[in-house]
């Protein structure tokens, strides 16, 4: 089953957090942080959104950071996704 988001939003996959820290700690499951760098899966078409034209600056592939608290998470076919709105991007990863 495919996701294609409407508008302005996009469909993300969570990059798994780093299970040691640079020095070699291991951290427990709790320990870790909600990680903030995902994969683009799906891109909205954009469109005219709230009255203004929203191009989109983003596309399928793209590593990008994210608030920590930002979209809506679902799960499907055993997999999670977030999808949110364009605006809750940070910035794309290079």
């Amino acid at each position: 089953m495919n996701i294609k988001p409407l508008f302005d939003r996009v469909v993300i996959k969570m990059v798994e957090a780093e299970e040691t820290t640079k020095s070699g700690i291991i951290l427990a499951g709790n320990a870790k942080e909600k990680p903030q760098v995902a994969e683009i899966v799906a891109v909205g078409p954009g469109g005219v959104v709230e009255g203004k034209e929203i191009t989109m600056q983003v596309k399928v592939g793209d590593r990008v950071l994210i608030s920590k608290y930002a979209g809506t998470e679902v799960k499907l076919d055993g997999q999670e996704y977030t999808i949110l709105r364009q605006n809750d991007i940070l910035a794309i990863v290079e």
